[in-house]
């Protein structure tokens, strides 16, 4: 299996149209190392926005320029699409789809790119090499296939490897790189975590090894919840383009519609949102038409939109979807320079902040035995100044300094960095507020009194040194001045109850 790498670092090998970044190269060298040691079942732990295609696309080449035969697998049919565009992209052109009556079938071709779902209704082709994505979702059909060709090697991608029993499968995992330093090189985004609510799931039942969907849904249906959920998108959301992940159905479409009554356009997506229904979703959300696009697990993977806010309105106690879904807003998008995560179900309270979340063996547990999970790091804590959750007693938001208590000993953690440099608002920024402040408070004639509220409110001081022309407001303004009017009108509900 080792000499399908022979060439992968020469030009002659293939004509590249891109370069391998350093962890990507790092990436197939531990591969190589890993089959060259005798492993014929090896996995690459490789986060969101890793350039996982591009390893596979490079790997592919270098094994046909040895005359080899490739099976590369996906977890759902609507990644087959991009998965061929990618590899083409590379120009690999010997490729064969493996999904009904697809205009690309060609049992000859040397790369075959099938749904695991397809190859375990067909006969599959002969290969020396199977690439698994997603190989943390566990498929009957490629484990029998590991049982039934002990001479072919596999590869398996995964951003979080880490489900129970694949150690059993896989014999090798690899990590070139870890999800903090992706980020702080540069490749992934940064982020900043608020925690507005933390739902009572005492009452919920554990299934299977996770919240009971049912009931959490219940629970996160609160009236007083989903509330918080729109007032805090409005005053926080810098109106971004958003993912919503709710506890179920029910509750991702109740989320939709309590976004549309608010005045915010809000599409839906699910498992039986259809191929065309979902490219016109991705469309209006590229083009700003919506905002806020709600689901469940649907987006969780396969999913390169420009996301630059998480709604996580879905509590869990698996470490590997909640990675998964916070994943989806860490690829780098113009315009934003961190991602923004609003933490409704407690996950980061609970699980950690995703930088924190690591593994570095592959899980042994027998299918009968209960999995062991790791003792949990220090888990982050809410800045009582900016609300941003971190760990260590610095912020990296605002800077304040977390004061140890008093007759507590205290130990310094390591600081997870989860956003860019502190920032403080810059004159110009409060200038703009403050006009278009000015400008809502003259079309309400208020006098002056709504427009200082505005402000107080925002920066906790009151306006000096800024002059007083105003301006049209743009629509991250009048989100957030729409979830003062909503927190207003809520806290009098809750004194009239």
């Amino acid at each position: 299996m080792n000499d399908l790498f022979h060439n992968i670092t020469t030009v002659e090998a293939f004509p590249k149209k891109k370069d391998l970044r350093a962890h990507q190269q790092k990436a197939i060298d531990l591969i190589r190392q890993s089959f060259g040691s005798g492993n014929r079942r090896v996995v690459l732990q490789a986060a969101t926005g890793f350039g996982k295609t591009l390893v596979a696309a490079k790997i592919i080449e270098a094994a046909l320029a040895k005359g080899k035969r490739v099976i590369f697998t996906v977890p759902a049919i609507n990644l087959i699409e991009q998965t061929v565009a990618a590899f083409e992209a590379e120009r690999i052109r010997d490729i064969g789809v493996m999904q009904a009556n697809h205009p690309r079938t060609n049992p000859l071709a040397r790369v075959q790119v099938a749904s695991v779902q397809t190859l375990a209704r067909r006969e599959i082709p002969p290969a020396d090499l199977v690439i698994v994505d997603e190989c943390h979702v566990r498929s009957r059909v490629i484990e029998k296939l590991m049982k039934a060709r002990e001479d072919v090697c596999f590869i398996g991608m995964s951003a979080t490897p880490w489900a129970k029993g694949m150690g059993l499968l896989w014999q090798d995992l690899v990590i070139p790189s870890s999800l903090g330093d992706l980020i702080e090189g540069g490749y992934l985004s940064r982020f900043r975590v608020f925690a507005p609510d933390l739902p009572d799931l005492s009452s919920v039942k554990t299934v299977a090894g996770d919240y009971h969907e049912g009931q959490t849904s219940d629970v996160m249906q609160n009236g007083s919840l989903m509330a918080s959920v729109v007032e805090t998108w409005l005053a926080k959301g810098q109106n971004r383009p958003t993912l919503l992940f709710g506890a179920n159905c029910a509750h991702a479409k109740a989320m939709q519609k309590e976004f549309e009554a608010a005045g915010i356009a809000a599409g839906y997506c699910d498992a039986f949102t259809d191929t065309v229904e979902r490219k016109i979703l991705e469309q209006q959300f590229r083009s700003g038409e919506i905002k806020i696009a709600c689901s469940v697990r649907t987006l969780t993977t396969g999913v390169d939109w420009p996301v630059s806010c998480i709604i996580d309105a879905a509590p869990t106690k698996s470490e590997i979807l909640h990675v998964q879904k916070i994943g989806r807003g860490l690829r780098i998008n113009e315009g934003t320079e961190n991602l923004l995560i609003l933490d409704h179900a407690g996950n980061s309270l609970r699980l950690g902040l995703v930088t924190g979340i690591e593994h570095t063996k592959l899980d042994t547990t027998a299918k009968s035995e209960r999995q062991q999970k790791p003792k949990a790091k220090k888990l982050p804590k809410e800045c009582i100044k900016c609300a941003v959750l971190h760990t260590g007693l610095i912020c990296p938001h605002c800077g304040h300094e977390r004061k140890p208590v008093a007759g507590v000993e205290t130990l310094d953690g390591e600081l997870i960095e989860i956003t860019a440099s502190p920032h403080k608002p810059t004159k110009e920024e409060k200038q703009t507020f403050w006009s278009m402040a000015l400008w809502l408070d003259g079309k309400r004639r208020k006098g002056g009194r709504l427009a200082k509220a505005l402000y107080k409110q925002r920066f906790e001081v009151w306006p000096k040194g800024l002059h007083g022309t105003p301006i049209d407001p743009n629509q991250a303004f009048l989100n957030y001045e729409t979830s003062r009017r909503i927190a207003y009108a809520n806290r009098n509900q809750g004194r009239a109850s």
